[in-house]
């Protein structure tokens, strides 16, 4: 009860300053603080992909993220009292739900970021290809490539310096060895080692080799895409299906009855066996969130 007050009076004191404060005054002073500590402590890994996802117009605004808090925050608070019937336990799983944030929003924003290089990739193969039936010379492809206007970094500043590898090295082995090392994708690699095969030992038709694989890239581009509709309905399914799981000791209270589940939630090892049906459900929800995002166009 000790505890429960305090927390009632900083919800009280919480309140107060918000109506004395200007409610965009007050707003700015979240979402600043908010920016602060993330430019701070945020990994490069993620200012990385949450950056271009915010160039994509794909990144959450401020507002939204407050929206998001709200709904993890009382979604656990509300879940977790049906299992305890205690406002502490409620309370410290509310804190722990609005820490998964930061690592859901980068999930979410590497997938951006994964579809995006994906799609500049097919650009890079594809533009290449037509390129080099023109130029017939590689390096005169990537040259093509980079003036055309179609790609956009990170990739355009990686074909420049394939481009500098290769003049620099007067072959374009080495040039081939750091695009492959850039982009682990499978289309990538084939389609330089057509290339190498081509300029180092000749080809009687590679414009058939070359129209082989454009194809290869164009029933790739359209695996991926299906593969994408795919995770979106899984993904609806697998959220709904897991939310469901949290209440199913709804459920089980309607069978046994409130008094009886009263009694049943005041021995210690059935508190544990409820902790860890939270945990092991909570598990499966962001396993299934971190196989939605990642990897998506990989192959």
């Amino acid at each position: 009860m000790y505890i429960e007050f305090w927390i009632v009076v900083f919800l009280i004191v919480f309140l107060v300053i918000y109506r004395k404060s200007a409610g965009e005054k007050f707003y700015k002073f979240v979402s600043g603080g908010i920016s602060e500590i993330y430019n701070k402590y945020a990994p490069y890994s993620f200012k990385v992909v949450r950056e271009k996802a915010k160039e994509l117009g794909q990144e959450y605004s401020v507002r939204q993220y407050i929206i998001q808090i709200i709904f993890f925050a009382g979604g656990a608070a509300i879940i977790t009292y049906l299992y305890f019937y205690n406002i502490v336990i409620s309370v410290i799983y509310a804190i722990a739900a609005v820490l998964f944030i930061p690592y859901l929003t980068f999930l979410r924003c590497s997938k951006v970021y994964s579809e995006y290089i994906f799609e500049e990739i097919q650009v890079y193969t594809t533009n290449t290809i037509m390129e080099f039936t023109t130029t017939q010379s590689f390096v005169k492809s990537l040259e093509g490539v980079r003036d055309s206007g179609v790609l956009e970094d990170p990739v355009l500043q990686d074909v420049k310096e394939m481009i500098e590898i290769a003049y620099s090295s007067s072959t374009i082995d080495d040039a081939i060895d750091f695009m492959n090392s850039k982009y682990d994708f499978y289309v990538v690699k084939n389609m330089h080692q057509l290339f190498l095969q081509i300029t180092k030992e000749g080809a009687k038709d590679s414009g058939e080799s070359l129209e082989n694989m454009q194809q290869d890239i164009d029933a790739l581009v359209e695996g991926v895409y299906r593969d994408r509709i795919d995770r979106q309905n899984f993904h609806k399914q697998f959220v709904t299906f897991g939310f469901i799981l949290y209440f199913l000791v709804a459920l089980i209270q309607i069978l046994l009855g409130n008094d009886s589940y009263m009694t049943l939630i005041s021995e210690w090892y059935v508190q544990l066996m409820l902790h860890a049906v939270i945990f092991i459900n909570t598990y499966f929800l962001v396993s299934g969130e971190k196989y939605y995002n990642e990897d998506v166009g990989a192959e």
